[in-house]
């Protein structure tokens, strides 16, 4: 079983969203981290909440969970926290696949990123990785920051691609995208069809992660 930890939000999760049982073919549980906001997370940097995501993760080793994985890839920068408080792997963020898609390319190509949020990623990314992030005022980023009921995923879809095709046009060595944000592989084939280069996701590389933390026959070996 794969843990899930999720911010505490207000959308829906659809089938391709880290937060959506269904998205995966294998069991998961998920744990909501209360008081973890979008706000408090990205925009905030509150390094308070911590704490209750350590908590949390633990908890969800205790209930068996082989692996624990969570639904915001800005958490990459509590990675090394994570793993050191866990007798369990995580795996925080899509964005720990970028070295390794960088050298499936040649050389002089790179590996862009698309985000939930340029300006708060810039601060966790190195430089020279091409970054865009969806429109801040947009549908996608108000519909993830403040909730809603119902999701337009044809906005949604939308604003992702726009900032992809951002992206390839002012960085033009982009072989390859990574998706930062876990609520973004709904549209992963629609960013796919936008730009013509290989996308990778986190419900990807959590589905690559859990294929071998399952197949661990004991948890002490980690």
């Amino acid at each position: 079983m794969l843990g899930i930890l999720t911010l505490d939000t207000a959308f829906p999760r659809i089938r391709g969203d880290v937060g959506c049982p269904d998205t995966f073919s294998f069991p998961v549980r998920l744990a909501v981290v209360r008081g973890a906001t979008v706000d408090g997370v990205v925009h905030e940097r509150d390094d308070a909440l911590l704490a209750k995501f350590v908590d949390a993760a633990r908890q969800l080793a205790r209930d068996g969970c082989a692996g624990i994985v969570t639904t915001c890839g800005f958490l990459v920068r509590w990675q090394d926290a994570l793993a050191d408080a866990l007798d369990v792997p995580v795996l925080t963020s899509a964005l720990l696949a970028l070295p390794v898609i960088e050298r499936a390319l040649a050389r002089d190509r790179k590996v862009g990123v698309v985000t939930y949020s340029a300006d708060s990623l810039s601060l966790d990314l190195d430089a020279a990785t091409p970054l865009e992030g969806v429109d801040p005022s947009g549908y996608f980023s108000r519909t993830i920051r403040h909730g809603a009921h119902e999701l337009d995923t044809s906005r949604m879809a939308s604003d992702v691609v726009d900032a992809a095709r951002r992206l390839v046009a002012r960085q033009r060595n982009v072989g390859a995208i990574v998706l930062e944000c876990a609520n973004m592989p709904p549209y992963r084939d629609a960013v796919v069809a936008a730009t013509g280069l290989p996308v990778f996701d986190a419900a990807q590389v959590f589905s690559w992660f859990y294929t071998g933390v399952a197949s661990a026959p004991a948890r002490d070996l980690w």
